[in-house]
Formats: C-alpha cells, structure tokens, sequence
C-alpha cells in the first residue's frame, strides 16, 4: 500500500468517526426527548487501490423495533380510550353518589318514604303533609340535579371529540408534510432523513391516541395511514375530518344513524379529491379517545339519562295512573265489555284480552292513545310487556275515526267495537260464529284533579304538565323526565289535598286513604321497567319496587366505574410495559452512549495518528528527494 493510499483509508476513518460522534452527540441531546430514536450510523469497507481498504457511510440507521411500535400504537389507542372511560364512569358515579351518603337518589327516595309513613299515621297533622310535599319536591329536585349532571358530562364528551378532531386533523397535515419532504430524499436515510421520521412517527403516534389505525410504508419511506375499519386518513395528502358539534346538551338530544333524526354531532371525513363519509354511523372508529366520547356520548350516558327518566316516570304514574275494568256488555250472542273513555289521555292505554277460538292462543292488546299519526305505527316496544300486542290509535279524528281503524285493524281477529253512547267504547266477541271470546278489558288513564274523588293524584307533573307517557313527533314523553319532573303546585298551594281527595262529600281531615295508597304504589307496588335502562331485557325485563330498581342502576353504575377502572389499570400496565421495552431498544441509554464516545476518541486519535504518520514520511521522502537532486546536479 503506498502513502496516497494509507492517507486515503486513514482521512474515511476520520470522516466516519466524526460523523459518529455527531450522532452520539445528537443521542445524547435528545435522550429525553419523546419519540426520539437512537440513531447509528450505516459504514461499509470500500476499496482504495489494489490493496487498500477504506470506510464508506452508507446513510443512518433508527435503532427501531417496527413490530414493537406497531404493538404500541395499538396498545395506546386501548389505554387511551380505556382511560376516557375511566375517567367519565368515575364523574358519573359522582353524580349519582355514594349510596350511604346524603345528596343520592336513594336518600332522597328514603326521606320521602319516611314523611308518607308520617302522614299515613297522622293524616290530620299539618306539619305531616308540609313534611311529605317538601320530601318530594326534594326528590324532584335531587332527579333535576342528577339529569344535569348527565347531561354536563354528555356535553364534555361532545367538547372531547371536537377537540380530538381538531388536534387529528393537524396529525394528518403533518404527516402527509413530512411524507413530501421524505420522498424529496428519494428513500435514503441520511441524518436529516432520519430526524423527519421521528418527527413523523410522533404525529402517527398522536393519531393513534385518538383512534385505532394502522400504517403501511413504502420504499420512498412514505407512511399510509388507515383507520383499522379500512378508511385511509393520509398518504402524500391528508383527509379532512370535520365534526358538527350541536352545542347545548339535553335529554333529548340523541344520536340517530339517520341523519334527519339525529340530534348529536357526528364525524364525516372528507377525501383529497372529493367524497365524504360518515365515520360515526359505519363504525369506522373502534378505539382511542374518539371512540370513547363517542361511546359515552351516544350509549353510556344515554342510558344513565334512561335510567332515572324510567325511575321518574315510574314514580309519576304510579300515583297518577288509575285502571279500571270495563263493565260486562252484551248484544243478542256477543259478549263483551264497555269502557269508560272519558279519562283517557294521549299515551294513556286500553287493555284488551282474547282467546283466539281457532288456535287456542290468548292475545293481550295494549291500544295506546295517539294524538299526532306522524308517530304511527307504534312498534311493540312502546311498552315494557314482553307479552302485549300495541296498536296505536289516532284519537285526533273523534271517535268515529277510532272506531274505524280499530275494526280495520281487528277486525280479522272477530273483535268488533262500536260506541253505544257519549264516550263509551264497546268491545264484543264474534257471538255464534265463536272464532274469538274477549276474556277481560279495561282501562288505565291518568287522574288529573286533585279532589277527583279517587285517592290517585298526580303528584309529580312534568314541568307543570299531566305526565301521561305520551308519544309526539318529539318522541317519548319518559326522554328527559327526571330533568323537567316537579311536584303539583296545587299541592304546594294546598298540602291538606294530600288528604283530602274529595270535595263533595268532604274527606274527613283524618282519613289515610290517600296517604295508604301513595306509601304502598312507592314502598310495596312493583313495576317492570325497559330494557333500555340495561336492565332485564326485552323478553324478560327487569321488575321491582322503585327503591328496588333505583338500588339496582346505582349498583350497576358503581361496578361498571370499578371495571372501568381496573380496565385502564390493565391498559396502563400494558402500555407502560410496551414502552419500557420500546425504550430499551430504541431509545439512548446514556451508559451505552459514553462507552461508544470513548471508543471512537480512541479511533478518532488513532486515525489522526496515522496522519501525522504519513504526512512526516511524505516529508522525510520530499527531503530525501531534494538531497539527491543537489548531488545529482553538483
């Protein structure tokens, strides 16, 4: 090897270990800088003559595990929705409340259970009945309460996803930015390169907190980003995501997969070159915060609202609702019943059983009072029974109108009803032809007046209004109860009509008739409730006393924040494991690092000395060379 060759090899030793000392220096700089990825440099032998070797960079290597960031990303996507839900599950069951302390539905519910028992053993107190109506407008106002909490943390998860879309929709300008400026590079990866992914993989990463994705690089180190659903997010340019959020929360604002009927924002991504898509109602997102909000928004919360809505509406119609059974009817060989239609109200219910002769079967109708037909027909499950046939009715038309569909509705069955007189309907069975035998009939309207006579009262009214479990265009009279439900202000006005039921003649002032029933529908009485509250389910609900079911969704609320929280626990551990061990292998350990800087002064110093080697024999040679020129030439 001659010195041009020696000097050669001895200046790429020099080159490659300054530019490793300057990713050792970056290593260290950035050694607590998230996302940041150690980084090495790529050197190959390369030939300097015919017997000279040399060190050739051939770019930068990312010490990067890419099955093990993949593995992260999916784990952060879990942690971060688990951790969503955790969070909110935990608020909720502050809303409700610990069950042993004040200020809960349940001690609420007790307190006013206590005051009737009061005024069941002193009817003629005073004190008794002024106690009784402040229980329950404390119960009112505790449901009040308790639905604006709902509704307060509905309206975080609506700000939560806004926010989330902003902060993705600036991941997927970033990355596509950067995917440009990568295939500028044309798929080598120098040190500059390699600061550009880590800065790109950061944004990804950030993606993948708000929803579940996965990515796909090809060879010009550009990165694809999809949802796990197959929606592309951004490739060399990025998607739109935009969200309509609804502002002000209540109730009655529900996310529906038609678009004319929802009430709630929903996420739409919109596509480089055109189209959109809706991103809420296809499931397109499973995972991270997004799919968290938009869970709690649309189902969780939603059914904590149905919850005490159902407990509200229970309560109210408990002590409203009065049934009673129609009277035996007859006409030549049909046999019947006819009912009392003066008391019936829009939502309230005609009860109809039957034997079908042919098959032997017993039919159970529930005929509903329908004021608006914009609502018709009424699906089965506008009552809890699991049982019952519903038919909705139009009364708008009078009653020769109700008379018409009833026939055209039933008339196959061998049902026929007419109406006698004033508001009375008749039910009768086909007589001799003997295909169907009405076997009872009644029916369950509202009492409205305080003084009526019968010891029913309406108690609680849905913001000064009659609750009647009626069903609008608006939907059901039950959505959003808990938030409008008050207590009778002519009851306010006169607590002695806790009493006193009847006018003519006059309740005595120490009758218990009315105080007895109200203690009994509320302590003892048992109702069935809907499956909607996530209790029971549509064939077999859940039935029990109030207390019975408000000790039911309070519990069931108090194990599902424990789950969710023993959930993001889970997560968390998992998550943190993944990225001690992401670290290990892609991040700077310092320890490492030293060790590596002491190697390379070390090759710095020696290749400096081989240098210096070389340039003192290049000027012994140049001596010698000029002595023997002087003696050649003397």
């Amino acid at each position: 090897m001659g010195l041009s060759q020696a000097l050669s090899t001895a200046m790429s030793g020099l080159r490659a270990t300054q530019a490793s000392l300057s990713l050792v220096s970056s290593n260290v700089a950035n050694a607590e800088t998230p996302g940041y990825v150690r980084k090495t440099l790529n050197q190959v032998t390369g030939t300097t003559g015919q017997y000279g070797s040399s060190v050739l960079i051939t770019g930068v290597n990312r010490q990067l595990d890419e099955f093990l960031q993949t593995q992260l990303r999916t784990e952060t996507s879990g942690a971060a929705y688990a951790d969503v839900r955790s969070d909110f599950l935990a608020n909720l069951q502050g809303v409700y409340g610990n069950p042993d302390s004040t200020g809960t539905i349940e001690d609420a519910y007790n307190k006013f259970l206590t005051a009737l028992q009061g005024l069941s053993t002193s009817p003629e107190s005073q004190s008794a009945r002024i106690g009784v109506i402040n229980a329950a407008q404390s119960m009112a106002q505790q449901l009040n309460a308790t639905s604006q909490g709902i509704q307060t943390l509905r309206a975080n998860a609506e700000a939560g996803i806004s926010d989330s879309i902003n902060s993705a929709n600036n991941a997927l300008q970033q990355i596509a930015c950067l995917n440009v400026q990568l295939a500028a590079n044309g798929g080598t990866t120098d040190a500059s390169t390699a600061a550009l992914l880590d800065q790109r993989d950061r944004y990804v990463t950030q993606l993948s907190q708000l929803m579940d994705i996965r990515t796909v690089t090809n060879s010009q180190n550009q990165v694809s980003v999809f949802t796990n659903s197959g929606v592309q997010l951004v490739g060399t340019e990025a998607a739109t995501l935009s969200f309509n959020a609804q502002g002000t929360m209540t109730p009655n604002t529900l996310y529906n997969t038609d678009p004319t009927k929802s009430t709630v924002g929903t996420i739409t991504i919109t596509f480089p070159h055109g189209g959109t898509y809706d991103m809420v109602s296809t499931n397109s997102i499973r995972s991270g915060k997004i799919a968290a909000y938009l869970e709690l928004r649309d189902n969780t919360l939603a059914q904590a609202q149905t919850q005490i809505d159902q407990f509200a509406a229970a309560m109210s119609s408990a002590l409203s609702d009065k049934t009673t059974a129609g009277t035996a009817a007859t006409a030549g060989a049909q046999s019947g019943f006819d009912l009392d239609l003066s008391g019936l109200l829009n939502g309230n219910t005609i009860h109809v059983s039957y034997k079908d002769n042919t098959t032997g079967l017993t039919h159970n109708l529930s005929i509903i009072r329908v004021d608006d037909p914009s609502v018709l027909p009424l699906s089965n499950t506008a009552t809890v029974d699991p049982n019952d046939e519903v038919l909705g009715i139009d009364f708008s038309g009078g009653m020769s109108s109700v008379l018409s569909q009833l026939n055209g509705a039933l008339g196959g069955t061998g049902l026929q009803f007419s109406n006698p007189s004033g508001s009375t309907l008749r039910v009768l069975d086909d007589g001799a032809v003997n295909k169907a035998d009405v076997t009872a009939a009644s029916v369950t309207s509202t009492v409205s007046s305080l003084t009526s006579g019968d010891p029913h009262l309406p108690l609680f009214t849905d913001n000064g209004g009659l609750y009647t479990g009626a069903i609008t265009a608006n939907g059901s009279q039950t959505t959003g109860l808990a938030a409008r439900i008050s207590v009778n202000t002519g009851l306010i006005g006169d607590p002695s009509r806790m009493v006193v039921y009847s006018t003519n003649p006059q309740t005595p002032a120490g009758d218990t008739t009315r105080a007895n029933l109200v203690l009994n529908q509320l302590s003892n009485a048992s109702y069935s409730y809907s499956p909607q509250t996530g209790l029971g389910t549509s064939g077999a609900p859940f039935t029990g006393t109030l207390l019975n079911f408000a000790k039911q969704f309070i519990s069931q609320q108090g194990e599902s924040a424990t789950a969710a929280k023993q959930l993001a626990d889970g997560q968390d551990v998992v998550l943190n494991t993944l990225q001690t061990k992401m670290d290990s292998t892609s991040g700077v350990n310092m320890d490492e690092e030293m060790a590596h800087l002491l190697s390379l002064q070390n090759a710095y110093s020696a290749n400096a000395r081989v240098m210096s080697s070389i340039k003192q024999m290049y000027e012994r040679a140049a001596a010698a060379h000029v002595r023997v020129t002087c003696r050649s030439t003397a």
